[in-house]
């Protein structure tokens, strides 16, 4: 049983749990973006990811998961680099619209890539979530305010 002022290492509980608020706060705001990131995404691409992923087609889940994780890269340095609250909710907003940016981009390079995805075809899938992971990665680095 850990007693209310107990030390550990120098740290008393209450000290370690100071942060508590502050996590709190930036993890609802980050679950928060998350869901208006999928929800603006599944709107912004030309097939319906949800729907397609419950029917247990592959290549969507497989796009849409690097996507998120492309977006969940900068979101996490926008958590860590933030000196506010309205820093991360800016810096997630700007990764928001890089990984919208790049789904366009790579529609561009492979026009029919809505129609390949919802197809099955894993080479599309896996081309479109690289792209956003790269993305994500560059967009994650470049945050350095």
């Amino acid at each position: 049983m850990v007693k209310k002022n107990q030390t550990y290492g120098g740290l008393t509980v209450a000290s370690s749990l100071a942060g508590l608020p502050d996590f709190l706060i930036f993890f609802v705001l980050a679950v928060a973006l998350v869901g208006l990131y999928l929800a603006i995404y599944t709107l912004a691409t030309m097939h319906n990811e949800l729907a397609l992923i419950r029917e247990n087609v592959i290549s969507a889940a497989t796009a849409l998961g690097f996507s998120l994780v492309g977006f969940a890269l900068p979101l996490a340095s926008a958590i860590v680099h933030a000196q506010t609250i309205v820093d991360c909710l800016v810096w997630g907003l700007v990764a928001l619209a890089v990984q919208i940016i790049v789904y366009w981009l790579v529609r561009i390079v492979m026009p029919n890539l809505s129609q390949r995805i919802a197809g099955g075809e894993m080479a599309a899938a896996l081309f479109l979530g690289a792209a956003s992971l790269a993305a994500g990665i560059i967009n994650a680095a470049a945050m350095t305010f």
